[in-house]
């Protein structure tokens, strides 16, 4: 960060930082390693602000492993302006770089139990630094899913990841497509419905989820009607953050602001919420 004039650091001024690597994972969607001088790391489910000055700033989750603090990594699909025009960066470009922010996965409340990952389309690339973090510290959890859900097979995010958590042999992957053609052999089918055929205890299950609000909403319910406690199933939000410090109003979600009281949440306090008008 950069030290403001009463000598504090100030949040909404951007460090400078590099792209040293850039990772085309399925169209439309990108990976960047990124590296900034002085910067000390980040928590599970954090996420920073990229901007790509004389254009915008976006809020992006960190997608990579919490255990290497000097490297940042985000996956980005370019849906609008900003994330165009930063997708569309190449290796050894500058941008500004703020965080991280926000409330992270619950992992370490979590060891000692078994752990349910389900994520959706881009919502993979939130939930990754857990599974980084979980099989790095393996011994410490019980059983490990990861449930994950894309639209075609031809979408899947990090699908060579997939297949080597898969070939581990000390962690239940499951995919599923909503569409398929001849030749696929897995699941077809919401990822929802991959929770009543795991194995888990649900009375000693964490659960954290990201995707799509749609999928999220019914996976909660799904992990509650399997017996999964609503405290114990955390979601990310990540919805209209613009200042990432709790200070423009525009995440305002009820009584919270998702960049300052999230982007995690757990379901016992997400669940009222989401009857939000506009949510």
């Amino acid at each position: 960060m950069v030290p403001a004039a009463d000598g504090q650091t100030d949040p909404m001024v951007p460090v400078l930082a590099r792209i040293t690597r850039k990772t085309e994972e399925i169209p439309g969607v990108v990976t960047f390693e990124i590296e900034a001088a002085g910067w000390s790391g980040f928590l599970p489910g954090q996420f920073n602000m990229l901007c790509l000055f004389g254009v915008g700033e976006i809020p992006i989750s960190i997608s990579g492993p919490a255990s290497e603090p000097d490297r940042f990594v985000h996956t980005i699909r370019a849906v609008g302006p900003v994330s165009r025009a930063i997708a569309a960066l190449e290796k050894g470009a500058v941008l500004g770089l703020r965080g991280p922010y926000g409330v992270p996965w619950p992992v370490a409340a979590a060891r000692g139990r078994d752990v349910i990952v389900a994520a959706g389309g881009l919502g993979l690339a939130p939930v990754r630094p857990i599974l980084y973090h979980l099989l790095e510290n393996r011994a410490a959890y019980g059983r490990v899913n990861l449930f994950y859900g894309a639209r075609r097979p031809e979408e899947m995010l990090f699908a060579d990841e997939l297949s080597e958590w898969r070939a581990r042999f000390d962690m239940e992957v499951e995919v599923t497509v909503d569409h398929a053609a001849v030749g696929w052999h897995g699941h077809v089918g919401v990822v929802t419905s991959l929770v009543s055929s795991a194995d888990f205890d649900p009375a000693n299950t964490t659960a954290f989820v990201c995707g799509p609000e749609i999928m999220m909403r019914f996976a909660a319910h799904a992990l509650t009607d399997a017996g999964v406690a609503p405290s114990d199933i955390h979601l990310s939000m990540e919805r209209n953050m613009q200042c990432a410090i709790g200070l423009c109003g525009h995440c305002q979600l009820g009584p919270v602001l998702v960049c300052r009281d999230g982007p995690v949440f757990d379901w016992a306090r997400l669940r009222p919420l989401m009857r939000q008008e506009e949510l």
